[in-house]
């Protein structure tokens, strides 16, 4: 139960972080995390949730465009650098994970200006 309430709190946290973020693209942060949300046990060390590749091929399906993918990195970039914990190898393994080719490393150095 404690696991559970802390996993809430960091999803609500990253939400509060994220909100400010703005993006060029029709997707928003609020979309982003709401997707990458099941997630987020795996990327801070956990087991992969059912959940997450949905969220994850949801999240890739709905970026269609340069400015769509380029606002997702910003989103992703933001959450990479303001949630401590963040296991970077499971982040990279991710879309390997769920069977899915994201052009960007989730990461706070990405430089999301040459994603295409």
């Amino acid at each position: 139960m404690a696991a559970m309430f802390k996993l809430a709190c960091v999803v609500v946290a990253c939400m509060v972080v994220l909100a400010p973020y703005p993006a060029d693209g029709a997707i928003s942060c609020g979309t982003v995390q709401y997707q990458m949300a099941p997630c987020l046990g795996y990327l801070l060390g956990g087991a992969l949730q059912p959940g997450c590749c949905a969220g994850v091929k949801s999240l890739l399906g709905s970026a269609q465009t340069t400015p769509d993918r380029q606002a997702a990195c910003r989103c992703l970039k933001g959450a990479a650098g303001s949630i401590s914990g963040i296991n970077f190898a499971n982040a990279a393994s991710l879309p390997s994970k769920c069977g899915v080719n994201i052009p960007y490393k989730i990461s706070p150095s990405t430089d999301c200006t040459k994603v295409k």
